[in-house]
């Protein structure tokens, strides 16, 4: 009997996904605690790459350049930061394709992000929400908003992994 050429398939051959049938702990990859699971550790991956940068930013960047130019110095960082924090986590927690699934991993990260935003930083710098708003300058005052438009839709636009 001859090989069967490569190029041609059997009706039999099942197709090879990149999802696993079940994660490493034997239960199936999905559920509400999973997409908070998964949104918390985006959370924390964006929050502590944002940390890093800012200190990055405000010690050494901001010294030798005006303070919203190191700010936009700053936003392809941020950007690619959360690119990697969101192939991680749907990685690290065998995240099916599923827009639903993965748009609530980012609003679980954006709830996060803004909760901290105004219980825990607005008040070390003795803001109010108003104040912090009326004191934005209108260009630059919209890269927080998009940043966290883009944390939220990170875990969607991140491309699948293909077999090889």
């Amino acid at each position: 009997m001859s090989p069967v050429p490569a190029d041609q398939v059997d009706a039999t051959t099942t197709p090879m996904t990149s999802l696993p049938d079940r994660a490493h702990d034997g239960k199936r990859p999905h559920g509400l605690m999973q997409v908070v699971k998964a949104g918390a550790s985006y959370f924390l991956v964006a929050m502590g790459s944002g940390f890093v940068l800012e200190v990055i930013r405000m010690q050494v960047v901001a010294l030798h350049v005006s303070e919203r130019l190191a700010e936009m110095m700053e936003i392809p960082n941020v950007l690619l930061a959360t690119i990697v924090g969101a192939r991680w986590v749907i990685d690290r927690f065998t995240l099916p394709p599923l827009p639903g699934i993965r748009l609530s991993v980012g609003l679980v990260a954006l709830c996060l992000m803004l909760l901290l935003e105004w219980a825990v930083v607005l008040p070390l710098h003795g803001l109010s929400f108003r104040e912090y708003v009326a004191g934005q300058e209108m260009v630059v005052g919209t890269v927080p908003l998009g940043a966290l438009g883009v944390l939220m839709v990170m875990p969607f636009l991140v491309g699948y992994r293909w077999e090889r």
